[in-house]
């Protein structure tokens, strides 16, 4: 299985899953096992997280966001930033106050690099647990969310467990898919429509067990 996470910059955006990046898009980051390690982790993941939807912050911002201490929270940043997953912004805070912000580019996973690593095996079951549960609470928080004016009612959460695809046919539909929502994602350079929000766009292509076939 495959995965990918788009990079969050306010407005979340998401990008095609092939490793080849297009001229005008940003760097993708395929996982090893060294960089796997570094990220897996439930704090860290949620501290990119963080600096991904939410912009730059310091790690007293951040501590009051997550509700651990500042001292942890800034020993995961400099783990982070060590793997290169985040980065120091130039120009603003103290030596005292940092301030970080998460490094632009998609990050992309292929649970097939680590067949032949138990140890980094290890590292991706930890990433693939938190990031299904950190997208199951994105929707969660959601539909709880009391939204406003034409907000209210909005969005969808669908389900197609009734399909019969090939492995290539399964991987064209998640290509399709993929460019679907990057046709539909806004320039970040363009000025913001200011009836806006910022919107999660989940999409998971999964083979299914069939209890009659092997």
């Amino acid at each position: 299985m495959n995965e990918h996470r788009p990079e969050d910059p306010a407005p979340l955006s998401d990008e095609p899953p092939s490793d080849a990046p297009l001229s005008d898009e940003p760097p993708r980051r395929r996982l090893d096992a060294g960089s796997l390690r570094g990220l897996a982790h439930p704090l860290r993941m949620r501290l990119l997280d963080e600096l991904r939807l939410n912009g730059p912050a310091t790690s007293a911002r951040l501590s009051e966001r997550t509700g651990e201490s500042t001292g942890t929270v800034s020993w995961h940043l400099r783990h982070l930033a060590e793997h290169g997953f985040i980065e120091e912004e130039s120009g603003r805070g103290t030596k005292r106050e940092r301030w970080w912000r998460a490094v632009r580019g998609a990050i992309v996973l292929a649970a097939t690099d680590f067949d032949q690593d138990p140890a980094a095996r290890a590292a991706l079951s930890v990433y693939q647990a938190e990031n299904l549960r950190r997208q199951y609470q994105r929707v969660a928080d959601s539909m709880a969310a009391d939204w406003p004016g034409e907000w209210h009612g909005t969005g969808s959460v669908a389900d197609w467990s009734n399909l019969r695809l090939t492995p290539a046919q399964l991987q064209a539909l998640i290509d399709e898919l993929a460019a679907v929502v990057a046709r539909h994602t806004p320039d970040p350079d363009a000025a913001p429509d200011p009836a806006a929000r910022p919107v999660i766009v989940q999409i998971q292509a999964l083979p299914r067990k069939d209890p009659d076939q092997p």
